[in-house]
């Protein structure tokens, strides 16, 4: 790696393709002519924030980094228990009840020694720090901030913004000012909460999410003159922008639980003989040590369940790269239709579960989590060496590649991981 060669990553979260159009997003429309363009870029499963930041940030399935979800079931004192990933203290409870926050090594450790790794993140705490669980750069977030060897960053350094779209304009002024003008990390890497938050809040298509798109637009707009900038300077950029998934229109909602103890499967709401995590449009489904006897009618119940689009057993973990654990039972991704359309004529329909600990799942609203099409449809475009400026990339991309992509740009190993650099593709 040269002195000059850096990588700036930035992250539009639930942002689906159909979306970039030179009338909503005209600053990303236009990105894409002078980038290349991944038209089969895909998530993972679940197809939730949490899973893909670490995803992101170790270049590896879930399989192998070992998060399940944005909301798993662990074991404690021998009983199972939910716990929500997004949590500030989740990676402190992960490290305790499975010995590490993350099974691989996530690009802040491996990046280190060569430059750095600065992570700007305005989604839930717990996908921010899973980015750095172990403290090798350094984070900001509105829940807190942290240097290196997780010491916390206080005073006007701390970054405190709210998690709407102010924030994201408020985050964007920061990351391009320290991370990209004045800063010089081998990786800087923004994580914009829009148009995710407000998506989940209003139907896709409506006005207030059309507004969305375009501040989110305007930021991603406010970076690439950065970058741009940056390069006349003389410095050898790679400008990623993507998103880790994109959205479907919630047509109802399912108390997996409750159908559940209905059938004579699970004894009552808050009993841990069967644990139902909902990760948005999929769960995942637990079996307490000792209860193994009702997997397989658990199975057979859920093969004949309409709002089941896809059962995922043991067998087949490998294949969608669900992590194998001694209670996980099933993952489910729920029932999609890619062809109807909503109010607005955004297509893309989804059953969700329903959430657990309270909140609100709105019917109307996006959503996502699964494998239907526009969940599974994200954003990926590269700028700099190693790409074609206005070419397609044509062949099935993943969340998984970046990291290796960014590792090769900057001249680091990339092999073990499950990914590739898109640079070296066939």
């Amino acid at each position: 790696m040269t002195a000059q060669r850096r990588a700036v990553v930035l992250m539009l979260d639930g942002l689906r393709r159909d979306f970039v159009t030179p009338a909503l997003m005209p600053r990303l429309a236009a990105f894409r002519e002078q980038a290349s363009w991944c038209e089969q870029h895909r998530s993972v499963f679940p197809s939730v924030t949490r899973v893909v930041s670490s995803s992101v940030a170790t270049g590896c399935r879930p399989s192998r980094h070992g998060l399940a979800g944005n909301t798993i079931a662990m074991a404690e004192n021998g009983t199972l228990a939910l716990f929500d990933a997004g949590k500030p203290e989740f990676i402190t409870h992960k490290q305790r009840l499975t010995g590490a926050a993350l099974a691989m090594p996530t690009l802040a450790e491996r990046l280190a020694p060569l430059g750095g790794v600065v992570i700007y993140n305005n989604v839930s705490p717990g996908a921010a720090y899973l980015h750095d669980p172990l403290g090798h750069g350094h984070v900001y977030h509105r829940a807190g901030s942290f240097g290196p060897g997780r010491e916390p960053i206080t005073g006007e350094a701390a970054l405190t913004i709210a998690g709407d779209l102010d924030g994201d304009a408020a985050l964007v002024r920061r990351f391009v000012a320290e991370a990209i003008d004045e800063g010089r990390p081998a990786l800087a890497l923004a994580w914009l909460g829009h148009p995710d938050t407000t998506q989940h809040d209003c139907a896709l298509g409506s006005p207030l999410h059309h507004d969305a798109l375009r501040w989110a637009d305007a930021y991603a707009g406010a970076v690439i003159d950065a970058v741009a900038a940056a390069r006349r300077r003389g410095e050898d950029i790679l400008l990623l922008i993507g998103s880790d998934h994109g959205h479907q229109t919630v047509s109802g909602v399912v108390d997996i639980a409750g159908e559940l103890i209905e059938a004579g499967l699970k004894d009552a709401p808050d009993s841990t003989d069967v644990v139902v995590a909902p990760n948005g449009t999929a769960a995942l489904i637990y079996v307490a040590d000792g209860q193994q006897g009702r997997i397989k009618r658990l199975g057979t119940y859920l093969e004949g369940r309409p709002w089941v689009g896809r059962l995922i057993a043991p067998a087949d973990f490998a294949e969608f790269g669900v992590p194998a654990s001694e209670d996980l039972a099933f993952a489910v991704a729920m029932a999609a239709d890619d062809e109807a359309v909503n109010e607005y004529g955004v297509p893309g329909l989804s059953l969700a579960a329903k959430p657990a600990g309270g909140k609100a799942d709105r019917l109307g609203c996006g959503q996502h989590g699964g494998l239907g099409r526009y969940e599974q449809s994200p954003v990926l475009m590269l700028d700099g060496a190693g790409f074609a400026p206005g070419t397609t990339i044509a062949e099935a991309t993943s969340a998984i590649d970046l990291a290796p992509t960014l590792l090769a740009f900057l001249g680091h190993p990339a092999a073990g991981l499950d990914g590739r650099p898109l640079q070296l593709r066939p």
